[in-house]
C-alpha cells in the first residue's frame, strides 16, 4: 500500500477504495490504514458465510449483503444474515444492495460517510 500510495496525488482525490485481494479469512488480520472497513458478501455465497468467516465482521463498520433479488431463489434469509453480522459485531451498519439495479448503493455511500457530489 505505502508503495503504491507514493504513486498516486493523493490531494487530488476524495476517496479511495483499496480492495483486499482473497477470500473472508485473510483480511482479517491485515490492517490496511483505511478510514472505514466495508465487507461485501453476496447471498450465492450460502446461508453460512458469516458465521463460518466472522473474523472479517468483527472490525468492519458497514457490511454489504449484496445480490439479494437472489435470495429467495438461492434459500437465503437475508435477515438472518444481517442477524449474523450484529451478532458478531453490534455497531456495523448491514446494507442490503442489489448493484444490478443500484438498490442500496446511496445507502452503502451514506454508511461509508461519502457524501454524493451532485
Amino acid at each position: 500500500m505505502r508503495k503504491a500510495l507514493g504513486k498516486l496525488d493523493l490531494a487530488t482525490l476524495d476517496l479511495l477504495f483499496i480492495e483486499n485481494v482473497g477470500n473472508l479469512i485473510c483480511p482479517a488480520d491485515f490492517p490496511l490504514g483505511s478510514h472505514k472497513r466495508a465487507v461485501v458478501i453476496s447471498v450465492t455465497e450460502g446461508p453460512y458465510m458469516i458465521v463460518k468467516h466472522p473474523f472479517i465482521f468483527a472490525d468492519a463498520d458497514v457490511a454489504v449483503i449484496n445480490k439479494i433479488d437472489l435470495a429467495r431463489p438461492m434459500g437465503v434469509d437475508t435477515r438472518k444474515l444481517a442477524g449474523d453480522v450484529r451478532n458478531i459485531n453490534a455497531r456495523t451498519s448491514v446494507v442490503l444492495t442489489n448493484c444490478r439495479t443500484g438498490e442500496g448503493v446511496k445507502e452503502v455511500a451514506a454508511a461509508l460517510g461519502v457524501k454524493p457530489t451532485s
